[in-house]
């Protein structure tokens, strides 16, 4: 999905608001397995995925990556309390296929938040659905069996089963690969 969509599906803004809005961002191609944030580093952008996907992790007390969050077309991602505070990172941000981004620093973000209310109103809108997504992930690894968390992420992420490798799939669903295996055969 393109920016300009993205944007008009949420705010309605002028074309010549979202001409100036669009040139405040830089597209970028990205290859897979590249780490856009690092843990302990501050994250300076914010990126819209507009092809392929991503996600974010953390290393655990056994040094094993934990996948927090994935991010597909359409999505904004970044590390958004070492972004907005400018503190270090709690994860890493990685690109998992090829991929077209588009990002934008917090100066250049803030000024579009000076200039256009519109964007105070998206900000809030696109703050709302990133608590409401960390909410749900944290809902379903205290309340759901592992079979409705796996069934909840295929409503959230269609396609990523052939996306992803399954090892960050059991990763960002809090259990082990068998587990995991075992749910997909019983599904087919």
């Amino acid at each position: 999905m393109k920016l300009a969509e993205f944007l008009h599906t949420l705010v309605d803004f002028s074309e010549e608001e979202l001409e100036d809005i669009l040139s405040h961002f830089e597209r970028k191609e990205v290859s897979k397995n590249e780490i856009l944030v690092e843990q302990g580093k501050i994250c300076r952008n914010l990126y819209f995925v507009e092809k392929g996907i991503a996600r974010n992790y953390y290393l655990n007390s056994d040094g094993k990556e934990i996948t927090q969050l994935f991010f597909g077309e359409g999505r904004f991602m970044s590390s958004l309390e070492s972004f907005f505070q400018e503190s270090p990172s709690t994860y890493y941000l990685e690109i998992l296929e090829d991929s077209v981004i588009l990002s934008i620093t917090k100066e250049q973000l803030d000024l579009l938040f000076d200039r256009y209310h519109k964007m105070e109103r998206l900000g809030r809108l696109l703050a709302t659905e990133m608590l409401t997504k960390v909410v749900h992930k944290i809902n379903a690894i205290q309340f759901q069996s592992a079979r409705e968390r796996y069934d909840f992420m295929l409503s959230e992420y269609p396609d990523i089963t052939y996306r992803v490798p399954l090892g960050l799939i059991a990763s960002y669903l809090g259990m082990s690969q068998e587990t995991l295996s075992r749910i997909r055969k019983k599904k087919l």
